[in-house]
């Protein structure tokens, strides 16, 4: 039998799933997650809302709503700037957010955090090894992942942000302290127009020692999203039954 490392933190089951509102505006998402209800507890806010309009008012609807909040800006700038971004999300009740970059970054990050947790990205799941050679990075992306997840939780990240396909490597390797956030998950067959190249199932996330999934597409483009939600959650359930 295939060795699983299904996550044993005192996560309530429903939070399990992030959905990401990776869509235009502010209306849209408000819209989507009224019609979600119940059935999606943590939300992904990213670039593509930020930059639509009242970013941060939204922020606080979903908490007035009793919503987990994911900050996914991906924060890489001077360290300093990021300490100073992640105290102020801090303030805001966000519950988790990501940043880049190196240990001067993750440390300003980590010290500044307060209740907030921060996840280190590693290797974005819609790059696949030929992306990687031509940023430069000649390592296997197992490596390079492992490699910032090591540094992230000696620094004092909570988590990091990785695909299933590394994350039982990730496990057997270090602390099970560390969040193990994963995107790119599939709960139905990839289209062909998918960016996304390093993608695994639910219950493959899971197993492998995902503590959280990131799902969007799957559930935003579905005929009924709710009911698409739903199944996603009782597949998490059966995991974790």
């Amino acid at each position: 039998m295939t060795e699983t490392f299904i996550s044993e933190k005192s996560i309530p089951v429903r939070e399990r799933l992030i959905m990401a509102l990776d869509v235009s505006s502010i209306p849209e998402a408000q819209a989507l997650v009224e019609e979600l209800g119940d059935s999606v507890v943590f939300y992904k806010v990213g670039m593509e809302l930020f930059m639509s309009g009242d970013y941060f008012g939204f922020i606080e609807w979903l908490k007035q709503q009793n919503k987990k909040v994911f900050v996914d800006l991906k924060f890489f700038d001077v360290p300093a700037t990021v300490g100073r971004a992640i105290r102020a999300l801090s303030s805001k009740g966000v519950d988790l957010a990501t940043i880049h970059g190196n240990d001067a970054i993750m440390e300003a990050a980590a010290k500044e955090k307060g209740n907030l947790k921060v996840l280190a990205v590693t290797a974005l799941t819609s790059l696949d090894r030929g992306d990687l050679d031509d940023l430069g990075f000649q390592c296997d992306i197992r490596d390079l992942v492992l490699s910032r997840a090591k540094r992230a939780l000696q620094i004092g990240c909570d988590g990091i942000v990785s695909s299933g396909l590394e994350a039982s490597m990730l496990r057997q390797e270090l602390d099970h302290r560390l969040l193990v956030v994963t995107p790119g998950i599939r709960p139905v067959d990839n289209r062909e127009e998918d960016d996304q190249k390093r993608v695994v199932s639910v219950e493959q996330a899971f197993r492998n020692g995902a503590d959280y999934i990131v799902v969007g597409r799957p559930i935003r483009d579905a005929e009924d999203r709710k009911s698409m939600a739903e199944k996603i959650q009782i597949q998490i359930q059966s995991v974790f039954k």
